[in-house]
């Protein structure tokens, strides 16, 4: 048989396998579990409660601005950029880490909802496309060994593949480790934070080779204040790299800015 009967052959049965199993199990929508017309895809509640992040924002660290103005100079960036610039050259997130976006990464990141890992990387691959075009590498923000026991899995890790593959770019997924485990940095300021995670991540011996004179895109589920990303990326570019980005699925508000 030729290639294209074979090929439309194969075709065809994929479409009709994907159909019995819709009528097996029927698409559920990957926030709330109600029934929806594609499986993979959000219900119109879920979608519609989805802040994605678009201008303005911190031209550094992504953070979203309440409006234009908060740039404050021609930079375009924070208070805290401004303050103290991070390592990395910029940061982006796809969502807002509001009550939307936490009814997909909480079940990922805690919940053994792995196959959430595609949904939410094609969303951040939409909004990190700059950084990827530049990109040479990708790589998680690691977690620590102890917490992986616990997990079983590295949900940074796994976004980071999907990446990789919709980007077409190389992963390296264990290209820094986490030396130390560091205790949750939710209520922490911006100077404790820092503090915390000074000095706790490293490069194995053969990542100075693959990091020297490369664009390293970082990958994580949900950026903070960006202390974790700076201190990952202050190890990468001590090693050589040419330049650091960050890509989050989801950021948190600087409520410092708040709506004036």
């Amino acid at each position: 048989m030729q290639a294209e009967p074979l090929r439309r052959l194969s075709a065809g049965l994929r479409r009709a396998g994907g159909g019995l199993l819709d009528l097996l199990l029927p698409p559920r929508c990957l926030g709330c579990e109600a029934e929806v017309a594609v499986q993979g895809t959000l219900c119109p509640a879920c979608f519609g409660g989805l802040s994605v992040i678009t201008a303005p924002f911190c031209a550094r660290c992504g953070v979203p601005f309440a409006h234009a103005a908060q740039a404050g100079t021609e930079e375009g960036t924070c208070p805290r950029c401004r303050n103290r610039p991070p390592a990395f050259r910029e940061a982006r997130a796809a969502l807002r880490y509001d009550e939307g976006a936490k009814r997909l990464i909480l079940p990922f990141k805690h919940g053994d909802r792995t196959h959430l890992a595609l949904p939410l990387a094609r969303q951040m691959a939409r909004a990190g496309a700059g950084l990827l075009a530049r990109a040479d590498l990708v790589a998680p923000v690691p977690v620590h060994w102890r917490r992986l026991i616990g997990r079983r899995y590295d949900q940074a890790a796994l976004l980071a593949q999907a990446i990789g593959r919709i980007a077409g770019r190389p992963v390296v997924p264990d290209l820094l480790r986490r030396t130390r485990r560091t205790p949750p940095l939710g209520q922490k300021g911006a100077a404790e934070r820092a503090a915390t995670v000074e000095g706790a991540f490293a490069l194995p011996r053969r990542g100075h080779a693959l990091v020297a004179g490369r664009q390293v895109l970082l990958v994580d589920d949900v950026m903070t204040s960006g202390a974790t990303a700076d201190a990952c990326a202050r190890v990468l570019v001590a090693a050589g790299a040419a330049g650091v980005d960050v890509l989050a699925a989801a950021r948190v508000p600087d409520p410092r800015l708040g709506d004036g």
